[in-house]
């Protein structure tokens, strides 16, 4: 078997935004219901299937039928909860990869349960969360916001690999530079972007949405989340830059932003895009 390259280049990272589109896996989210339907124009944007399920009647049918499962905490209820260990025994049975969202992990006595259910239950294929979140379930106490961060994604960077190397699998941490660490010791931070993609609402949970998108074409899961986190970050930076130009504000930001999703260049994302690696 050959090991798993510990680089990657930016055309590695672009066949995979047009395996995604060529492909347009079938993504099934539990997630919030305060940005199901954002969640779901972006994967559609992207190139992506979305499906929103939560009944328990048919979680568990979905997931096998799915490419990939995203499972997002952000308006926990018993009910939920109770269809996302469904839905995620039946991808696990599947060999389908899970994708967790441990939106405001940390916060409460119940969200941060709950998240350490749904690992031991698992455990995921890829954590994608903020550095908050990421320091409150390698068990560091972490400063939260609700459900932002009150750190910085740098600082998380240690707490992501312990906690890569539990759940053997891919860790990112998202902020102003996001990290992309795995249980086999590769990090990449991406430097895309901008400010004002933290003041609308979904755009860290669509990031999730996206990530489960690439996982199901690539199977090196630490690619296919640098790939969505790269292919995000670009996207929003010309988003923002476009509604900067035309005088408009974040409410803007949210439409240019799919747009962008859809119709990002190859020229575009390869000039662009700021990766590094780290040994």
């Amino acid at each position: 078997m050959t090991s798993a390259p510990h680089t990657l280049s930016v055309e590695d990272l672009w066949h995979d935004v047009t395996a995604v589109r060529e492909n347009r896996p079938l993504v099934h989210n539990i997630t919030n219901y305060v940005v199901a339907p954002y969640n779901a124009n972006a994967l559609l944007a992207l190139g992506a299937s979305p499906v929103m399920a939560h009944a328990h009647e048919e979680a568990g049918e979905m997931a096998q039928l799915a490419s990939a499962l995203v499972l997002n905490i952000g308006t926990l209820d018993p009910y939920w909860v109770t269809a996302m260990k469904h839905a995620m025994a039946a991808a696990n049975e599947a060999g389908k990869p899970v994708v967790l969202d441990p939106v405001g992990a940390g916060a409460t006595a119940y969200r941060t349960e709950t998240v350490h259910e749904l690992i031991r239950l698992g455990p995921p294929a890829i954590i994608r969360g903020n550095a908050s979140e990421i320091l409150s379930l390698a068990g560091y106490t972490a400063p939260t916001k609700g459900v932002d961060s009150a750190a910085t994604s740098g600082t998380a960077v240690t707490a992501a690999r312990m906690l890569a190397e539990r759940i053997n699998g891919t860790v990112c941490i998202s902020g102003a530079d996001d990290h992309v660490v795995d249980s086999v010791g590769r990090w990449l931070s991406l430097s895309n972007g901008h400010e004002w993609m933290t003041r609308i609402t979904g755009t860290g949970c669509s990031a999730s949405a996206m990530v489960g998108a690439f996982a199901a074409i690539q199977p090196d899961r630490w690619r296919a989340t640098a790939a969505a986190m790269a292919y995000l970050g670009v996207a929003g930076e010309i988003a923002a830059e476009e509604a900067i130009k035309a005088g408009c504000g974040v409410g803007s930001l949210q439409m240019r932003l799919l747009d962008r999703l859809q119709l990002l260049s190859r020229q575009d994302f390869i000039s662009r895009l700021k990766i590094t690696h780290h040994s």
